[in-house]
């Protein structure tokens, strides 16, 4: 059996996706057509990736019982 490549993340999840989020906007304002809304599309999922992480990771959020 193989052993898993495990690696330490210097950058927090949330900054990755927002700093992905970025990047792909600055991408699709130089495309057209499917390209673009693909990127974008990717961009609000990243976005919403990275508001559900803060959700989730939120001192007021309680354990399920």
């Amino acid at each position: 059996m193989t052993e898993r490549r495990r690696f330490q993340h210097t950058i927090s999840l949330k900054d990755r996706l927002v700093s992905f989020a970025e990047e792909a906007r600055e991408k699709a304002k130089l495309l057209t057509g499917n390209e673009r809304d693909d990127l974008l599309k990717k961009a609000r999922q990243a976005e919403t990736a990275a508001n559900i992480n803060d959700w989730a990771n939120s001192p007021g959020l309680r354990p399920p019982k």
